[in-house]
């Protein structure tokens, strides 16, 4: 079994900072790569930012130069995002995701998703 947990969402105003973070637990040795989703609702999710094994990162249009992920273990078990500069535009559930797990040797491709943490920008 391997669990996703994320923390850190909440209620900012306009132009404040959040940071989430995400750690997984179970039969995990790594991730090939770990992001963040973000859904409002009625909408489909958006893939906003990603950090591959290795360093490699991704960001939607919508959030770079603003969003910022990171690993403190090159994408083995945990994610963060530091969003900056947020906006009400930037309102929606947050959802870590995980995808490529390595476990003593053996491949899986299942994808793997948070329960989801709730990010409002609004004054």
């Amino acid at each position: 079994q391997v669990q996703l947990v994320e923390s850190g969402g909440g209620l900012v105003q306009p132009g404040g900072s959040l940071r989430l973070s995400c750690a997984a637990s179970g039969s995990i040795d790594r991730f090939n790569g770990m992001g963040w989703y973000r859904q409002v609702r009625g909408t489909q999710r958006e893939l906003i930012a990603h950090v591959s094994r290795g360093g490699g990162t991704y960001y939607s249009d919508s959030v770079k130069g603003r969003f910022t992920i990171s690993s403190t273990d090159d994408a083995k078990s945990t994610v963060n995002l530091q969003m900056n500069s947020l906006k009400p535009e930037d309102t929606a559930v947050y959802l870590c995701n995980a995808s490529g797990r390595w476990y003593d040797g053996t491949f899986f491709s299942t994808q793997y998703w948070g329960q989801g943490t709730q990010v409002t920008v609004s004054s």
